[in-house]
């Protein structure tokens, strides 16, 4: 009798199942890994066509098309990265979600390049390196796609390090270096140059002094207050109030016609603007006060809405100011090859205002990264460094949003990277100094021990010898301040001989 065919068992058959679900899970993995660089792929096709259909007919449309790929590159890459800068304070302090900041922050990072972002896009693409001189010999488009494609790559690589580097340092970087190996380092603006590594140094200061400054005044007049509620429904209207009316003024200098609107009128409208916001946040703060306990926790629920809203200007004022790192050496290579956009004298000389639509792709572009890859950072800047709740997560965001809005206003291409880490560092390091010093803390650590029966005198002593004491005062990650440190310090070199090597392969390749 022939031998009948095994029957599979219940068990067999499981495992069976089960390693089809394992492969299943396998793929799904993989697949979902694809569908980020997907989306990118297909962001920047569709900025290949709608440049097409702008430079067509022009000379130069094949070098252009090219050009804005890069360029569509570089944004998404800046708007992976520096993400994390604009919202990253809020989501550390649990003010708003991640999805909602992220969807808030492409929508503001638009607002701010389309709106404001001529400035420091004239900076970018025509005074670092002298561009009217590159022109006639033809070097221009090249150096500014090297230039793109090598702060692209590093930028890409950081974030992919986790590394909190500057987008600014990259590009500036990046176009010194491609113009040297073009046309000489005689050709770099040197006088330019001296004036962004400047504001480099001083503006991460200034942003953790100012947001020291915010934090020092809300722990004077709201949170150590006998009536903490009553003094946040009266101070908090007036801060987003000044808020509405400092980026209103801001707004009406950027949108204005040169020379149409200046000193009085500008003041008049931010005050007018300031007033009518102070006047209705005093109705929503007042409801959100109901049923709150005289804690500090109740603060915390306070502070919502003004976080927000300096989140989502730090977010214009990124798009504002970083938009110019991508796409400043596109306007450069459409001025040079097409003369595209347009020349209107000012003070007596020519300057170039790159076309809308070449604007339109950078800030596009840089929501398209804050979109797919944004997350990745955000972390680090909101709680890794020190920990943040929705009152010093407010100081952060609204000192970083007011100085990068001021340096836009003067063209200066500063990094929001070192602006809001040095924002960050500064309410850090203001805690370590404000929790030794403070008299309404030592007072209530004096109760607190005499309360326990302990001599407050021999709490204090005990303290200043315990390491473990000593390190649990220190409320800023050092480790993570060298990190940051070391990544500023080697990225404009590296992007600049990325650059240059760049620009040779592409000599030796195309030209």
């Amino acid at each position: 009798m022939p031998d009948r065919p095994a029957t599979p068992t219940k068990r067999t058959l499981d495992k069976d199942l089960d390693k089809l679900t394992y492969v299943e899970d396998a793929a799904n993995h993989v697949t979902k890994r694809l569908i980020a660089p997907s989306i990118g792929l297909i962001f920047l096709g569709l900025a290949m066509i709608f440049a097409g259909i702008h430079v067509l007919n022009q000379p130069g449309a094949t070098l252009i098309i090219a050009a804005v790929a890069l360029a569509g590159y570089m944004a998404m890459n800046i708007g992976a990265k520096d993400v994390a800068n604009n919202v990253g304070a809020a989501v550390g302090a649990r003010a708003i979600t991640m999805t909602q900041a992220l969807v808030m922050a492409a929508i503001f990072e638009i607002l701010g390049a389309t709106i404001a972002g001529g400035p420091v896009i004239k900076t970018i693409s025509s005074h670092i390196i002298d561009t009217d001189r590159i022109i006639t010999s033809g070097k221009l488009a090249w150096l500014m796609m090297a230039a793109l494609l090598a702060a692209a790559l590093w930028i890409n690589f950081a974030t992919w390090m986790k590394a909190p580097v500057s987008t600014t340092h990259a590009i500036v970087g990046a176009v010194v270096g491609a113009g040297a190996a073009a046309v000489g380092p005689e050709m770099v603006n040197w006088r330019v140059m001296a004036a962004i590594s400047a504001g480099w140094v001083v503006t991460p200061l200034l942003g953790g002094t100012i947001a020291a400054g915010f934090l020092f005044f809300i722990k004077t007049f709201i949170i150590y207050r006998d009536d903490k509620i009553a003094a946040a429904k009266y101070w908090i209207p007036i801060l987003i109030g000044l808020m509405a009316g400092a980026f209103t003024a801001y707004l009406v200098l950027q949108l204005a016609p040169k020379g149409t609107v200046a000193g009085f009128p500008t003041i008049a409208i931010g005050i007018g603007i300031g007033l009518v916001t102070w006047f209705g946040a005093r109705p929503l703060v007042a409801a959100q006060s109901v049923g709150c306990e005289n804690k500090n926790s109740s603060l915390r629920k306070l502070f919502r809405l003004p976080l927000i809203c300096s989140a989502a200007l730090m977010s214009f004022a990124h798009g504002a100011n970083d938009v110019a790192n991508a796409i400043g050496p596109l306007a450069a290579i459409v001025r040079g090859v097409s003369l595209g956009g347009s020349l209107s004298i000012v003070g007596g000389a020519t300057e170039y205002t790159a076309p809308y639509w070449v604007v339109l792709i950078g800030g596009c572009g840089i929501s398209i990264g804050v979109l797919l890859y944004g997350p990745r950072l955000i972390r680090l800047v909101g709680e890794q460094i020190t920990k943040l709740n929705p009152m010093r997560a407010y100081c952060v965001a609204l000192s970083a949003a007011l100085t990068v809005i001021v340096a836009s206003w003067f063209g200066l291409p500063v990094s929001s990277t070192h602006i809001a880490i040095g924002a960050v560092f500064g309410v850090g390091f203001f805690r370590e100094w404000y929790t030794s010093h403070s008299k309404r803390r030592l007072a209530y650590m004096r109760t607190k021990a005499e309360a326990s029966g302990i001599a407050w005198g021999e709490m204090e002593e005990a303290d200043e010898h315990n390491p473990d004491e000593i390190h649990r005062r220190r409320l800023v990650r050092r480790s993570h301040f060298m990190t940051i440190i070391a990544a500023w310090a080697i990225t404009v070199p590296v992007s600049a001989m990325l650059a240059a090597a760049v620009y040779w392969a592409m000599v030796a390749l195309f030209i």
